[in-house]
């Protein structure tokens, strides 16, 4: 797709962003706007998957996995658009007996979904897991997942990528949304993950970055990740981000990490996101 293509698409999916979560005044818009760019270029061109015909086999299909959960509302807009459910749905978004639970859950049946997360530090496992699957039964497809660079704090992470690395888990891309800030503040302050690229290269991966609200470097870095696969190593990205990318309000700041914008916030962030696709 051309850039300005994506650039419309995740316009809108910021929108729906801000007005799922404004909605019913519970939600992360934070990470979900700042990885809104990397979602929809991974969507709507980096994969190969199948939205009309959606299989929890995954059969010569890419797969990807969330594994910071809470950013769903970013998750579940680029679904709708690019077609596994229908956009109007996104009205239903935390709401009882709605499919857009706060976390994905698979117990919905929601088209697109292939793993409950939002207890961090889970999903890299499981993508070692499919990917390790798809090796067994000769599928060459690739299995993505996407971490939060504050998920890196927790030990299951460091475990598995240990293992991915021992057992040349070559068929998988990860990327961390490194912006730099979690729930309770700056991520240095918290728990530095200090030089994150040394760590990824001496646990034995191939380590890439990338900015991840540039199509330009997106699709080139996903390109070089991709001409890796087959080589013995898995790959990981480090992807640079803004927390709440495109709202100025919630740039440069943790604390929209996990809050909704009240009617005045909510109409400000939308004079600043281009309604490209219409709104549900």
């Amino acid at each position: 797709m051309q850039n300005e293509e994506l650039k419309n698409i995740a316009s809108q999916v910021r929108r729906d962003i801000v007005r799922m979560v404004a909605a019913v005044s519970s939600g992360h818009p934070g990470g979900s706007l700042g990885c809104a760019d990397f979602l929809t270029y991974l969507y709507f061109e980096g994969m190969k998957h199948n939205p009309e015909n959606f299989s929890k086999d995954a059969k010569d299909e890419d797969v990807f996995f969330l594994s910071n959960g809470h950013i769903s509302p970013v998750f579940y807009s680029v679904l709708a658009h690019v077609g596994y459910f229908p956009v109007s749905e996104l009205a239903t978004f935390r709401k009882l007996n709605s499919r857009l639970q706060g976390h994905p859950s698979t117990d919905k049946k929601l088209p697109g979904i292939r793993m409950a997360s939002g207890s961090l530090g889970q999903g890299l496992s499981v993508a070692i897991g499919t990917a390790l699957t798809k090796k067994l039964n000769g599928d060459n497809s690739t299995v993505f997942t996407l971490h939060g660079d504050g998920e890196l704090q927790e030990g299951q992470i460091w475990e598995a990528a240990l293992y991915a690395a021992a057992n040349k888990v070559d068929n998988l891309i990860a990327t961390i949304d490194y912006n730099g800030r979690q729930i309770d503040g700056d991520l240095d302050d918290v728990l530095s993950l200090g030089n994150l690229e040394a760590k990824w290269q001496a646990f034995g991966w191939d380590v890439l970055s990338m900015n991840g609200h540039d199509f330009d470097s997106i699709r080139e870095t996903m390109q070089t990740a991709k001409s890796k696969l087959g080589n013995g190593k898995p790959i990981v990205i480090i992807m640079k981000t803004e927390m709440g990318q495109g709202v100025d309000y919630m740039m440069g700041t943790h604390k929209w990490h996990g809050s909704a914008p009240n009617a005045e916030q909510l109409q400000s962030a939308l004079n600043q996101l281009e309604e490209t696709l219409g709104d549900y």
